[in-house]
């Protein structure tokens, strides 16, 4: 029972948990501070500058509909934000996958492939050896 307690933790799901509860936490108070500093102010200029909150009573019961209200819009917008930036890339990913097509590599920079000319410059007049950083014998036809 511990040995397959011990593999379950050592696959890197855990700490991918972990990780992602982490972020989840973290996201959530940019997302409460986003309803607060942005959206119930849009709310209260649709409402001619009421909130729309408010709570009634059953009995001696309270119900805050505006806190529910809320936390919909919350969810709403984590689960927004983890899907288009998550999810649906992944998936795409797997898509290309599944069908064999990698998405192709950059082509390398001006920079990039003139540093490589002259590496392979360097390696073609130092006798065709590996090491770029050996010195440079002086060529016998400039002499």
């Amino acid at each position: 029972m511990l040995k397959g307690f011990r593999d379950f933790i050592s696959r890197g799901n855990v700490i991918d948990l972990a990780v992602a509860v982490v972020i989840g936490a973290a996201f959530n108070s940019v997302v409460q501070q986003f309803t607060d500093s942005f959206l119930n102010p849009l709310i209260k200029v649709v409402s001619g500058g009421k909130p729309i909150s408010g709570t009634f009573k059953a009995g001696v019961v309270v119900f805050d509909w505006g806190k529910f209200l809320n936390s919909i819009i919350g969810f709403l917008l984590t689960a927004a934000v983890v899907y288009f930036l998550d999810v649906a890339p992944m998936n795409k990913l797997a898509e290309r996958r599944r069908r064999g097509v990698e998405p192709e590599p950059e082509a390398p920079s001006d920079e990039v492939r003139l540093l490589t000319e002259i590496r392979d410059a360097l390696v073609a007049r130092n006798g065709g050896g590996t090491d770029p950083q050996a010195p440079v014998r002086p060529d016998p036809r400039t002499r």
